[in-house]
């Protein structure tokens, strides 16, 4: 028996590894020619350190220095001793590229076709070597169009299980996917398609799920009930399909059949025109009954177009509740994919090399945008005056006793946060958030205070700035000054200035989450 588990790479890579029984993550990755950090295999460095997101597993044996107590209870795990007991989702510290391991091409052929409507299209691929695709259920695929030379995004629609592999499209007026399934597409048709790509995919159901769907945003739900089909979870699934017209309702008997997959798993539909079939209208939200949000306890998966996706998270922000977790893929605006409004496309290879450092590799390779939403400002302020109280409390411990080596190594830090923004804006958002981190932390690391570390490590500012910033993100004027002048005020022993920096960095911070948060809601 084996499980399936999830690496996710810095760069927004993802890529899934079968480990068996008794196996470590480290072995499997190495097995399928991964080449995650790994130093000494033994549990003693902490060179294999990564998060887990979800999942159960056997941690192993280690040693406080390679991961301490605090480290594990927040998540982190060691590739190189952790055994899977169930499927997991992993995020490694490193880039796919480091790790020598990118996405993968396959060659398909067509092999049923159904135009549904003027608006919906779906159609199963044959995949030579069906079973060296390992994705996940939600993830999704570039799949290059036939007698064009360009590619769009598209969501499974079918298990990762499931031997063919089904895909549910709007077609649309314009668009280079809709040119090609309205007016030329045919069975036998030969299909390249690479992947599998994204961060919107089933994770450990641990509370009920609900899932909203926008159009041919059903895509990946239907994927994420075939797997849950497949163990089904004792907690509620409830499903709510939001479409805008009548020739948009398609798929009913798909996830009617699902009623009887899964005891607990009921479903809803609307549409926003008047006058159709559906049984409501108006938009999902609408229908959105108290018992589906758990009183928060709940896990949120949401496909749509942009409005939809930025439409529910406002609603649930003003009614004051915010779900355990809330997982979202946003299809890409028109302007980048030739009209085709719910489809993403890889970026050219001009603008990948005009964009130099400043573009992800997720971005590069679709401007479908998948990830997860954080909901509350005043949570974001939350943590950074938290972080202020520390920050002042481990200034006054080691400011007499920092050694020299220290400070220089608080200015080096200093220096790598610098490097990552351009004038008032962050320009490698990524390293930002990492440098950043080791900036605010080399104290309590250094300090000899547990307590003070661990309370530090409890703030969930990092994860925060990581799901907000992106290129271009406007930071405050001062924050890499602020930076200098407080590694200044401890060469100097000077602890008033520092205490002056860190009460002025933590108002200013502020203004910068808030208006990240801001320009991610308006997207």
């Amino acid at each position: 028996m084996s499980n399936q588990v999830a690496l996710t790479f810095e760069d927004g890579v993802t890529k899934v590894i079968k480990v068996d029984d008794y196996e470590t993550i480290m072995d499997a990755s190495y097995k399928a020619r991964i080449n995650i950090p790994s130093d000494c295999r033994d549990g003693a460095c902490g060179t294999c350190k990564s998060f887990c997101e979800s999942g159960e597993f056997d941690p192993g044996d280690f040693i406080e220095d390679a991961l301490t107590d605090e480290e594990f209870e927040k998540g982190y795990i060691l590739t190189c001793q952790t055994m899977p007991e169930s499927d997991m989702a992993v995020n490694i510290p490193a880039t796919s590229e480091s790790a020598k391991t990118s996405a993968s091409s396959y060659t398909s052929r067509i092999t049923q076709l159904d135009r549904h409507s003027e608006t919906t299209t779906s159609f199963t691929l044959e995949i030579d070597k069906r079973s060296e695709l390992a994705y996940l259920p939600g993830q999704y695929v570039n799949l290059k169009i036939p007698g064009a030379d360009v590619e769009r995004s598209y969501s499974f629609s079918s298990g990762p299980n499931t031997e063919a592999a089904s895909f549910m499209v709007r077609t649309a007026p314009k668009g280079a996917m809709s040119e090609y399934l309205r007016d030329r597409a045919e069975v036998g048709d030969e299909i390249t398609l690479s992947g599998p790509f994204g961060s919107f995919f089933l994770r450990d159901p641990k509370r009920p799920l609900l899932l909203l769907a926008g159009g041919t945003g059903l895509a990946p739900l239907l994927s994420i009930l075939e797997k849950l089909a497949e163990n089904p979870p004792e907690h509620a699934v409830h499903l709510i399909y939001g479409v805008t017209r009548e020739e948009d309702i398609v798929g009913l008997d798909w996830i009617e059949e699902y009623k009887a997959k899964l005891p607990n798993f009921t479903w809803d539909y609307i549409a926003s025109e008047e006058g159709t079939s559906a049984p409501h209208t108006g938009y999902v939200t609408q229908i959105i009954e108290p018992g589906h949000l758990n009183d928060g306890d709940v896990d949120i998966y949401l496909c749509g177009p942009p409005p939809m996706v930025n439409a529910v998270a406002k609603w649930l922000e003003t009614e004051g509740i915010e779900p355990a977790n809330f997982y979202f893929e946003r299809f890409a605006p028109k302007e980048k994919t030739g009209g085709d409004a719910e489809t993403g496309a890889p970026a050219s290879s001009e603008d990948v090399a005009e964009s130099g450092d400043s573009m992800s590799q997720s971005e590069a390779v679709s401007s479908m945008e998948t990830g997860r939403l954080s909901f509350a400002k005043e949570d974001s302020f939350a943590q950074l005056d938290a972080r202020m109280g520390l920050e002042l409390a481990i200034t006054e411990l080691m400011m007499p006793k920092i050694t020299d080596e220290q400070v220089k190594n608080l200015r080096r830090l200093a220096e790598a946060t610098a490097d990552c923004v351009s004038g008032s804006e962050v320009k490698k958002p990524e390293d930002f958030v990492r440098y950043n981190e080791e900036f605010h932390e080399y104290l309590f690391t250094v300090s000899n205070n547990p307590s003070l570390l661990e309370s530090y490590r409890r703030l969930d500012l990092t994860d925060q700035m990581q799901a907000t910033f992106e290129s271009g993100t406007v930071i405050f004027d001062r924050v890499i000054q602020d930076h200098e002048d407080f590694v200044e005020a401890f060469e100097k022993k000077d602890i008033e200035r520092a205490r002056e920096v860190i009460m002025a960095h933590a108002r200013d911070a502020k203004e910068t989450m808030e208006g990240a948060i801001d320009k991610k809601e308006s997207e």
